[in-house]
């Protein structure tokens, strides 16, 4: 099971104050919602492929009305086979419409958030959570993209959500896709923060629980990867001093201080150390230990004596 689902099916079993229970099934019937017009009259159509969403949907009509309504399953053939579940409320319509705000002063369905229904915090959070479920999509934390989004099929529901969002902090934008308009946030943070604001709390566990572990990785990965940059950079450091020094005992062996020739041997004895490991071995090579500064101090000098050396060679050719 996807996360986005799992945090659905989390949600479906919350319970609230009526006044919530209003406000978050109006969102569902904003987004998957409709108005149907037939021979027996109008009806109102909840339509989703969802079984969790489905049956919160059921849970807060019957927790708001006593009418009846009936549901409709059926088998969608696209990509792959869904079910579908279709719910058609048929009693008392014009109530439900008037109630909900489903429709406006031109009685056209009315797909935007009426402020009478988010006068409370509690029901500001409520209709976010109504709209997730409907259209609502949450990539894994298992994954490195984060990105939640809310489907709307109007510019002004998208950006009439963003707005609800942001009174929560959490900085959504809105953007077009083919099917009409997103309400997305795609930070870590906010995305907590909204499953916060629409109670998946135990899914909120499971999200930061997952960011934790990746956080962590990847600091592992960059102290490791730090580590062999260090490494290799110290290994062709050690190529070129190896180099400088064959280059020098080929040409100028006597010109060597004591100093360079204690460099030169602790470098010919382990070629492949760093300098703290030299300044280490030192101690056992040398009744002086050689320190790292003064190791690096040597190495220049000895590469200063293999330029010279290379420049008096090659006029000694021309």
């Amino acid at each position: 099971m996807s996360f986005a689902k799992e945090v659905k099916k989390e949600l479906q079993s919350l319970k609230h104050l009526q006044c919530c229970n209003r406000a978050e099934l109006s969102a569902m019937l904003h987004i998957n919602g409709s108005i149907e017009k037939n021979t027996n009259g109008i009806s109102i159509v909840f339509s989703t492929t969802n079984n969790s969403v489905v049956r919160r949907f059921l849970f807060l009509y019957k927790q708001l009305y006593n009418y009846d309504f009936s549901l409709i399953q059926k088998q969608v053939h696209q990509f792959k086979s869904k079910e579908q579940f279709i719910v058609k409320l048929n009693e008392s319509v014009d109530v439900l419409m008037n109630d909900l705000s489903l429709i406006n002063k031109d009685a056209i369905f009315f797909r935007d958030i009426d402020s009478i229904l988010i006068e409370n915090t509690c029901c500001k959070k409520a209709y976010i959570r109504g709209a997730f479920l409907a259209s609502g999509s949450i990539n894994s934390p298992d994954t490195s993209a984060y990105h939640l989004e809310i489907q709307s099929y109007s510019k002004e529901h998208a950006e009439s959500l963003k707005q609800l969002m942001d009174a929560f902090h959490l900085n959504a934008k809105v953007s077009k896709n083919k099917r009409g308009f997103i309400t997305y946030v795609k930070e870590a943070e906010r995305i907590a923060d909204f499953l916060k604001v629409i109670g998946a709390s135990n899914q909120l566990f499971v999200f930061e629980d997952s960011r934790i572990k990746r956080d962590f990785k990847n600091s592992i990965n960059r102290v490791i990867n730090c580590d062999i940059a260090n490494e290799k950079k110290a290994m062709d450091a050690a190529v070129e001093q190896l180099k400088n020094i064959l280059y020098i005992e080929k040409f100028a062996d006597k010109k060597i201080t004591k100093s360079m020739g204690e460099a030169i041997y602790l470098r010919k004895k382990y070629p492949e150390a760093s300098l703290s490991e030299l300044s280490r071995f030192s101690e056992e090579d040398f009744e002086n230990p050689i320190s790292k500064s003064a190791l690096n101090h040597r190495f220049r000098a000895i590469k200063d004596l293999a330029n010279k050396i290379k420049i008096f060679e090659g006029h000694k050719h021309d």
